[in-house]
This record gives C-alpha cells, structure tokens and sequence, in this order.
C-alpha cells in the first residue's frame, strides 16, 4: 500500500536533534513534531535558524500545520513549538504526564506562584492510546515513559516517531537518570514499540553516531529487533536495568538540561520579560535530583 504521508526530517547538529514535519497529501495538512529554538548557552542568546528550516519547507510545500507534537520536555534543547505556532499556527500538543513532570521542575526552579503544574501551557494533553488526525490520515498517541514519566510517541501511516525512547540500532537507547526516569519502565517501553509490525519505519529524534558514519534518523522495527546495542532480541529486562544503571552514572549532564526544562515544561514559552525588559531563565545551585 502505497504511503499517504511525506516525512522530512531536519538535523539540527548544534544539539544532534531532528524535527520532523509529517504531511497528509490529500490535504497537506501537517505536524511538526520536536521543533527546536537555538540557545547559545555562553551568550544567552536565542535564534530560529533551526525552526525556520523547518517553516521554510511548511511554506514551500503550502502545508496548514495542524499539530506541533512534543515527545517530551527535552532536556538538550529548547523547544521551537512557540515559535513555530507565531508563524503558522498549530496545537502545541504533549502527553497528559506532563503534569508529573511540569510538578517535579516546580519544585526544582522554584517556580512563580502562578506557573499551574496542569498542563494548561500547551493546548492539547494526549491520553496513551489516543487517536487523532493529520489531516485524512489517523494517528495514534502512545505512552513510552522510562526516559522520563511523560514521553511519548507517535504512530502515522507506518511510521513511529519515538522521541528520546530509542536511538538508532548502533546507538541503543536512551538515559533513565533524570528525575521520573526509570529503566524498567524504558525496557518495557521500547518492548511495546517493538512489538509494532517489523516493517514499522521507526524516526528517531537524536542521533550520536560513532566515527564509522554519518548523522541517520530512519530505521525499522526489524532492525531495531536484530542489532539494537541495548534492547535486541534475546536481551532480558533485567540485564538491560544493570546496563542503563551502570551506563547513566558515568553519563555527563546535557549541556543545555537547565535552561531547557524551564522552558520546555511551559510548552516552549519563554519567561516573561521583568521591568527592564529582558528575560531570564533561572540556574539552580547545588540542586538535588540531578544527575551529577
């Protein structure tokens, strides 16, 4: 059966993420899927080189964006979902776990007092299993946690992008050291979304390759089962937990983890400027619950 979708991905090598934008050809209605606004840490400046790649192509194609999915609250970017939605609309949309989340960081930033751990910040909460529509074509939302409480992937045409949950087959898998992370629940996880159909094409949403090649973000179910470093057939749960405990303690901290989260639990909204007009996002100091 012939696909119905165009799927084009955008590697952002500043902080090896990819963006996708998936597009129904009846209607060219789209979603962008995990847009990323640029963050210079030593500055503090912020850019739409990134994202504008991204509407660029929205904008050549005569795309109407229905939908700006986030797999999770990132923790090595910012997201671009807000810039993204200015330019050419769309529902920033996310897991309903992002309440856990968005109430964990809260605490950790200590928050302004109006800042509602509800979700409110992004105009759509997916339930796990929830279907929905990228113009004629159904979606489905599933929940993926381990990585952190609230990831999600997303299931179109044939296709499943699944965020931060699995990398590419040489690559493995993703951390669960974060706070709500756990490792069980990622093993059990990445089992769910192998067992989609083999010929599921799997995106993913970072890549780290090894020396040996190039940045790739397209793979299989099948292949996932036959080579995945971390999670190939034949590699129990429990040998998997030992692997992601021992691996994650010897794991540095995302450069961009603090100011990401900050913003990425607001649905990519940038704090309010103060009096002077400028904003700021906050560093906290010897703060428990973070990776070291």
């Amino acid at each position: 059966m012939a696909s119905r979708t165009t799927i084009q991905g955008f590697f952002d090598p500043n902080t090896w993420t990819v963006s996708y934008v998936v597009w129904d050809h009846a209607t060219h209605r789209a979603a962008v899927i995990d847009p990323v606004l640029d963050y210079d840490f030593k500055s503090g400046h912020t850019s739409t080189v990134s994202a504008d790649r991204v509407l660029a192509y929205v904008r050549e194609k005569q795309l109407q964006v229905d939908w700006i999915l986030e797999t999770h609250a990132h923790a090595d970017h910012l997201s671009g979902a807000r810039h993204v939605q200015t330019q050419v609309g769309g529902l920033i949309a996310i897991g309903e776990i992002i309440r856990t989340v968005q109430a964990t960081f809260k605490k950790l930033y200590n928050l302004e007092r109006d800042f509602l751990p509800d979700g409110s910040q992004f105009d759509h909460l997916f339930k796990d299993g929830e279907a929905f529509r990228i113009g004629e074509v159904e979606a489905t939302a599933m929940l993926v946690p381990g990585h952190t409480p609230a990831d999600m992937a997303y299931l179109v045409d044939g296709a499943v992008f699944v965020g931060d949950t699995l990398f590419m087959p040489d690559v493995g898998s993703a951390r669960a050291d974060f706070p709500g992370g756990n490792a069980r629940q990622l093993y059990a996880s990445m089992r769910k979304l192998l067992a989609l159909p083999p010929q599921t094409t799997m995106y993913v949403c970072h890549d780290y390759p090894p020396a040996s090649r190039q940045p790739r973000w397209q793979t299989t179910v099948a292949e996932q089962r036959a080579s995945n470093i971390h999670v190939r057939d034949g590699i129990g749960e429990d040998d998997f937990v030992a692997m992601r405990t021992a691996r994650d303690a010897t794991l540095d901290v995302p450069t961009l983890i603090l100011p990401s989260i900050q913003v990425n639990v607001r649905g990519g909204q940038l704090p309010a400027p103060e009096d002077n007009g400028i904003a700021y996002l906050k560093i906290p100091l010897d703060a428990l619950g973070l990776p070291k």
